[in-house]
């Protein structure tokens, strides 16, 4: 009996031991468990509550850009500038088109940019108060002053008639003034050998006619590249030209016409000198011939000579 109770003892010490290690781990697996439950708890609480804020916060975004709208469409209709209004009405767009998943710092970040915009819309109602006061004081002004208006209106109307006739005119003349007038106008024939004869000249000498003259200074004209055009006219106002010598068309006072040469040139107010020599190829008829010097539409000068 006593070996017995001896060897008995030491078996319950162990399972004792074991059932209180079994004890210790339920233990820590119930501890274990309950605070997994706890963060997850907590961590889905977290989530429902940035869920609601964020659908809250998107919410108030949709709301802002309508208010945005508005204050946008009055503060024009009131002359005021809304470019600050449209860049957050962009900002708001582009923050509601946004599908990504939130953490709650983020909806916090999107919370204060919601009361940013609040403030913004609180700023413009001040501003919209005060262009309507202002709306309001001009509009006063101006119905005192409508009467004046009316009155003066036959004369402001007369004024601004002859004013613009006076506009007109000066345009007139400016145009007159800055016109091109040729000078020292010299018509002489070349010879194949150079030599050069004043008019009259003998039909047989009459190889080619040479043009020179200058043009006159002009302070009001300005420098620019032009076209100068020469027209040689017979006794009956037939112009003289062969298309195989340079010869062509152009428009004159609205009516195409003839040209018998014509010269590109830079305009450049030195008084500089131009010349032109055409060899018509048959020999001229007997009779005074007149050329013209042409440019922008109207005569430049006038050079004559007689073929006897």
């Amino acid at each position: 009996m006593t070996a017995t109770t001896g060897s008995s003892q030491p078996r319950n010490n162990k399972s004792n031991t074991i059932i209180g290690l079994l004890a210790i781990i339920v233990i820590i697996q119930s501890v274990k468990i309950f605070l997994d439950y706890r963060e997850k708890t907590a961590m889905r609480q977290t989530l429902e509550v940035t869920t609601e804020d964020l659908a809250g916060t998107r919410q108030r975004l949709t709301e802002i850009s309508a208010e945005l709208d508005q204050k946008i469409v009055e503060i024009q209709k009131l002359g005021g500038e809304v470019g600050d209004l449209k860049k957050a009405k962009a900002e708001i767009e582009t923050q509601l088109k946004r599908n990504v998943a939130w953490s709650s710092k983020a909806v916090k970040e999107l919370k204060d940019r919601v009361a940013g915009y609040e403030e913004l819309l609180k700023a413009k109602d001040t501003e919209i108060e005060k262009l309507k006061s202002l709306n309001t004081t001009l509009f006063s002004e101006n119905r005192t002053l409508k009467t004046e208006i009316n009155i003066q209106k036959t004369k402001l109307s007369d004024s601004i008639s002859q004013l613009s006739k006076n506009k007109d005119e000066l345009a007139t003349k400016v145009a007159i003034a800055s016109q091109l007038k040729a000078e020292n106008i010299r018509v002489v024939s070349v010879s194949e050998k150079g030599k050069e004869r004043e008019s009259p000249f003998r039909s047989r000498q009459l190889e080619k006619v040479k043009l020179e003259f200058n043009l006159a200074e002009n302070k009001v004209a300005p420098i620019e590249g032009k076209k100068v055009y020469i027209r040689l006219l017979d006794e009956n106002g037939q112009v003289v030209f062969d298309m195989a010598r340079g010869s062509g068309s152009f428009v004159l006072n609205g009516k195409e016409e003839w040209y018998t040469a014509v010269q590109e040139i830079l305009f450049d107010n030195t008084k500089q000198k131009l010349s032109f020599v055409y060899e018509k190829g048959t020999e001229y008829a007997a009779g005074k011939y007149q050329v013209e010097i042409i440019a922008d539409n109207y005569r430049m000068g006038v050079g004559t000579f007689v073929v006897k």
